[in-house]
């Protein structure tokens, strides 16, 4: 078991449900503690922590009743599904998208911890994703800025290789309506990474005929939603991610200032 106290988080409610039967059939041995219900955990870097972490495990149910936190362990795990989900999109495993998810999980978690969770990834990937009961329990038990989160990263990964397929933007979209995530909130985040006269608008969800005083209410309320506080509890590593999307917002109101002149 020493060889999974993955450094930073333990898993929460992501312990049980269609999420912990994935990870527990990829991590094989460790597949009857998930069914069981007795086992330690996936993330956690001592015995003091994973004792402490047995003593607190949350009840699956009561967590999915009172929406608990989202941590760094949940959030990773969650990632770690929809990657494989989004990358297979297009019925090809390009390179460059592994490497962009190898990257992005060394940037955030350092090298031993993203050769860990990558070894993860791949076994995941060969395993069939019953796609909607995962994301219908991410929907229920992750918050709304984390949800927001999770769908800015899925267009990175689908953008790796230089553009992103009509199959991987259709995977998304049905990913999206699962975890509960608003038309207008999807296509701001869509909009971050295409190039259209429009985008501006789409990012701060208002449309041309919009008023100088609607763009400045909306860019208040865009600004809001996407900072990086918002995400705070998933840990530093994923404040980066955050940050993007709220420079993008900055981007598109600075823009539709210079060409409104106000």
């Amino acid at each position: 078991m020493s060889g999974l106290k993955w450094i930073g988080a333990t898993l929460g409610w992501s312990f049980g449900g269609p999420i912990g039967a994935i990870i527990g059939l990829a991590l094989g041995s460790i597949g009857d503690a998930f069914a069981s219900g007795n086992g330690g955990f996936l993330l956690g870097d001592s015995d003091t922590q994973q004792t402490r972490g047995r003593q607190r495990r949350p009840n699956y149910r009561t967590q999915q009743q009172r929406r608990a936190q989202t941590t760094s362990g949940d959030f990773e795990v969650s990632l770690l599904i929809l990657a494989t989900v989004v990358i297979k999109a297009d019925g090809k495993q390009d390179q460059r998208e592994l490497d962009y998810v190898r990257s992005q999980f060394v940037s955030m978690y350092g090298k031993d911890r993203a050769n860990k969770a990558f070894s993860l990834f791949k076994k995941v990937s060969q395993q069939t994703i019953p796609l909607r009961q995962v994301c219908m329990q991410i929907q229920q038990m992750m918050d709304h800025a984390s949800r927001l989160q999770l769908m800015h990263f899925l267009f990175n990964i689908a953008k790796a290789d230089g553009m992103v397929t009509e199959d991987e933007e259709r995977q998304i979209y049905t990913i999206a309506g699962y975890l509960g995530i608003s038309s207008g909130d999807y296509n701001s985040i869509k909009a971050m990474f295409y190039n259209s006269s429009n985008n501006a608008y789409k990012i701060l969800e208002i449309t041309k005929s919009a008023t100088n005083d609607e763009i400045k209410k909306a860019y208040r309320k865009m600004a809001k939603k996407y900072h990086p506080d918002k995400v705070e509890h998933l840990g530093e590593e994923h404040k980066k991610g955050a940050e993007d999307k709220f420079k993008q917002v900055q981007k598109a109101y600075e823009q539709l200032q210079k060409e409104r002149g106000f």
